[in-house]
């Protein structure tokens, strides 16, 4: 789960049982930041991948970075 707004935040907390620590990484979060969800345990994450790589150039979501 990546950056939401509040409104969605206060819901998927309550739905998700997401803490208010957790809750962080997808308020006002970056590319590449957020929740990773695996059954019933909730995992955050910051992702600084090197925009220099081949890797990133097939994995980005940003059109236009692929030229």
């Amino acid at each position: 789960m990546l950056n939401q707004a509040s409104g969605d935040r206060d819901i998927l907390a309550k739905k998700l049982k997401i803490s208010p620590y957790q809750l962080n990484y997808i308020t006002n979060s970056n590319a590449g930041e957020g929740l990773l969800f695996f059954g019933n345990t909730i995992v955050p994450f910051i992702d600084k991948f090197p925009k220099d790589t081949m890797l990133y150039k097939l994995m980005t979501t940003k059109p236009e970075e692929t030229k």
